[in-house]
């Protein structure tokens, strides 16, 4: 683990466990405040209240195994072997419970996987996605929030809208940066709404879901909820708008950024110390405005044609759009973008597994820093050769194996240009393979010149960052000329 062994802080692992040493020793009023007992400047509490409570089931059976394990003060930095065998246990059972069934129901409820060996090969690719493996058992998350907002996806695929709601504000009060999800699922719904007719059954649905949501927050809320002192202060420890435009990257100088991310901001600052030329107010105006901008096409085209295939391709470029230009983006954000590619890999599996492998190459730098370069070496190439077994990835990138056959029709004499387009895909990848491979190798066993010694992860940042412009074009052209919504069920 990133900062095992190393005072004062630790690492991310130690985060996790002192959150079950606060949340099992603490009075539930004192979590998030910094006081004598809990200092939060050592891994203070910034997730929402079902973090903290999971941290505290996972506190009340570590207790029962070995208190020294959630001892208060004494237990900083503990790191022991059965330890460490009983949080990769905790991590290991959130899959089990929430995301693998997730999946697993997932692929074999799809129209265009009916055939149980289509969907185990599709389940079985989503779930050797490296970049999920990787941070969740070697970095050190809990899958809990992505998997929850799977279960929401499950549920609208059935017009299970209210149980869809629920589940997706659990995710919500889980982690907060499912926010990149959050438009997808408040416009598809309100989509669904307009369409039943907002004078009959669809504002009967557009009620039920209003207090559905309400009711979830509350339940969720509710220990903090008899003060609003404590609510602010939750709030504040979630949104922590006063560290700046950055978390991960402080747009400092393009030789001295602690993290690497690869979003527009990280990437422009190698060429503009953007920093030093907007002011923080300035800076949060702008990040808003253009993540707004970029993802208001796919929103609206949601909203006024409400599909269910429109729904997944919205949950990925909005999810991008969020990571690219959004305030205060961490690299591990990527994943939020990448779990709802999972679910349209049966859809455009060339596309998808080449955006799959981007946003594990992405995670480089932060991978080394945590000792994985073995993981990624061995997950990343297994990954690529199980989706080119089972989807034939570099036989299906014609322009309708992409799913542009609309757009291409839509450019009238350019539509030629489309006849070559298979072959340009596939050098495309290739290359862009190669590249990754190539930057890979140097960033694990070349030193960086002296002068430059940030360069492997910037060029890292920098090539992830051109990529996933290019996919949120593409996924957004995909979705924008889609008018059919093939084997969707039509909302009534």
């Amino acid at each position: 683990f990133l900062g095992a062994g190393k005072p004062p802080m630790y690492g991310d692992y130690e985060a996790q466990r002192h959150w079950q040493e606060i949340t099992y020793n603490l009075p539930m009023r004192q979590w998030y405040f910094n006081t004598s007992d809990n200092n939060l400047l050592y891994w203070g509490l910034d997730y929402p209240p079902l973090t903290a409570y999971h941290s505290f089931v996972c506190a009340y059976i570590a207790k029962l195994i070995n208190p020294d394990w959630v001892a208060l003060h004494t237990s900083r930095g503990y790191e022991s072997q059965p330890h460490k065998l009983f949080m990769r246990t905790t991590v290991f059972v959130a899959d089990l419970l929430v995301y693998i069934p997730a999946v697993i129901l997932y692929c074999f409820s799809l129209k265009e996987t009916s055939a149980k060996k289509k969907a185990s090969i599709c389940a079985l690719c989503i779930l050797l996605y490296p970049g999920l493996i990787l941070i969740d058992h070697g970095h050190f998350q809990y899958p809990l929030s992505l998997g929850l907002a799977l279960w929401a996806v499950l549920c609208l695929s059935h017009d299970w809208d209210l149980l869809g709601s629920v589940a997706f504000c659990l995710a919500l009060n889980y982690k907060q940066m499912e926010l990149y999800h959050s438009l997808p699922f408040f416009c598809y719904l309100l989509g669904k709404c307009f369409k039943k007719g907002l004078k009959g059954k669809g504002l009967l649905l557009l009620a039920k879901l209003a207090g559905t949501v309400l009711l979830s927050f509350a339940a969720c809320w509710l220990p903090f909820g008899t003060d609003v002192e404590q609510i602010m202060q939750v709030l504040r420890r979630l949104f922590p708008i006063d560290r700046g435009l950055f978390e991960a990257c402080m747009f400092s100088s393009p030789t001295h950024c602690p993290d690497k991310v690869a979003n527009i901001w990280c990437s422009l600052s190698v060429l503009i110390k953007i920093k030093n030329v907007i002011s923080p107010r300035t800076q949060l105006k702008l990040s808003f405005a253009v993540t707004f901008l970029s993802l208001l096409p796919a929103c609206i085209k949601l909203t006024v044609q409400p599909s269910l295939r429109g729904f997944k391709f919205a949950l990925v470029s909005c999810a991008l759009s969020f990571f690219l230009f959004s305030f205060q983006v961490h690299e591990k954000s990527i994943l939020l973008v990448a779990v709802p590619v999972c679910l349209i890999i049966n859809e455009i599996p060339f596309m998808a597994t080449w955006f799959l492998l981007v946003s594990t190459f992405s995670l480089l730098p932060l991978l080394l820093k945590d000792g994985l370069l073995l993981p990624y070496a061995v997950t990343t190439p297994a990954f690529l050769a199980v989706c080119l077994a089972s989807f034939s990835i570099l036989e299906k990138t014609s322009a309708e194996d992409l799913q542009l056959k609309a757009f291409s029709l839509s450019l009238k004499g350019y539509v030629s240009w489309f006849k070559s387009f298979p072959r340009i895909a596939r050098s495309l990848f290739l290359l862009s393979v190669a590249l990754m491979g190539v930057l890979s190798v140097l960033s694990a066993a070349v030193p960086p010149p002296q002068s430059l010694p940030d360069l492997f992860p910037v060029a890292v940042a920098v090539v992830s960052c051109l990529h996933f412009l290019l996919f949120l074009v593409y996924f957004n052209v995909v979705m924008l000329w889609d008018s059919r919504n093939r084997g969707q069920k039509k909302v009534s």
